[in-house]
């Protein structure tokens, strides 16, 4: 069958900056992609790069969809380098999306973590949350100094209720001495700290390994997993602990079912920021793989990145009306 191929930029300004050990994030760019069938029905993918965790860039992307002949055929999927990872989960997902003609789902927000702002925000931002139900929360740390993190965490920790649980992703950003320094903190903290994310640069693996060993908070890879072949070469290496899968930015998402359904890992299917139709993909990936082992504890998705938006339309799951607001 063949399909009528479009696609639309879009250019999103955070409310406030994302800060991270990377820098500071003001906008988030993307596209979304839209196949036609014959009978007029669509189906809607999203391309979400994130070039500084090994994507490619969005003019990249861009022109790769530029390319594109502006009819496609299931028959004929346009093969894609390993270096467009992004736009292989697009391209996968738009086609899914209008084969399986998919409704949007809404996922109850106790089995989504939210992501918080840092510093003495956080403390004036968790309530909102947690009064729609949300019990999982991320914070951001090692941008600043260590023990000025730690202080705000402490207030924070004094002030969530019970049953409310962190997770603290450090995008790489510390140093041995740093991330030990963290691990006895969340050691101390242990009932209220789920995971520790990507404590040290990717290229320090033996060390986080060690780590690993040492300490009872558990430690998630993030950075260290950014394509589907480092995932596997982690999982070979004798990684057991938790993976952060950004599945927008990771390829193929038929490849990653195919590992998983062979290797059932322990993940967090995470957000890179997408609008709702890549937030939506994510959220039928995350059923997929919970589906293969349903016996298996499924933690909580990071999907929680909308409220770092303001309100542009592209956080609805009305995909007609979202499209026309792109035109």
């Amino acid at each position: 069958m063949s399909y009528r191929f479009e696609f639309r930029p879009y250019h999103r300004r955070f409310r406030q900056p994302v800060r991270t050990h990377h820098g500071d994030w003001q906008v988030r760019e993307g596209l979304i992609l839209k196949l036609t069938d014959e009978d007029g029905c669509s189906g809607f993918g999203e391309v979400a790069p994130l070039p500084w965790f090994g994507s490619e860039t969005f003019e990249q992307a861009l022109n790769f969809c530029e390319q594109l002949p502006g009819q496609l055929s299931d028959q004929a999927v346009p093969s894609l380098l390993p270096t467009l990872p992004a736009c292989q989960f697009g391209l996968e997902s738009v086609f899914s999306s209008l084969e399986r003609k998919l409704r949007p789902i809404d996922l109850p927000n106790a089995q989504c973590g939210v992501l918080l702002p840092r510093g003495q925000q956080s403390l004036e931002h968790w309530q909102q949350p947690w009064k729609q139900g949300h019990r999982i929360f991320k914070c951001k740390i090692g941008v600043g100094q260590v023990a000025e993190e730690m202080e705000w965490l402490n207030q924070l920790l004094g002030q969530l209720p019970f049953g409310a649980k962190l997770r603290l992703d450090a995008n790489g950003g510390l140093n041995e001495l740093a991330a030990r320094q963290w691990l006895d903190w969340c050691d101390r903290n242990d009932q209220r700290i789920e995971f520790l994310e990507q404590p040290l640069p990717p290229n320090d693996f033996d060390t986080v390994m060690r780590l690993s060993y040492r300490y009872h908070t558990p430690i998630a890879l993030d950075e260290s997993i950014a394509s589907l072949e480092q995932l596997k070469a982690h999982f070979h290496r004798g990684w057991d602990g938790i993976y952060i899968i950004k599945a927008s930015i990771l390829g193929s998402p038929q490849r990653l079912r195919h590992f998983y359904h062979k290797y059932p890992i322990d993940l967090v299917i995470s957000s890179v920021f997408e609008t709702a139709v890549g937030h939506q993909a994510l959220i039928r990936l995350a059923i997929d793989l919970a589906m293969a082992y349903p016996d298996i504890p499924h933690r909580a998705l990071g999907l929680g990145t909308q409220q770092w938006f303001t309100n542009d339309g592209l956080s609805q799951t009305d995909w007609q009306q979202l499209w026309q607001r792109l035109a």
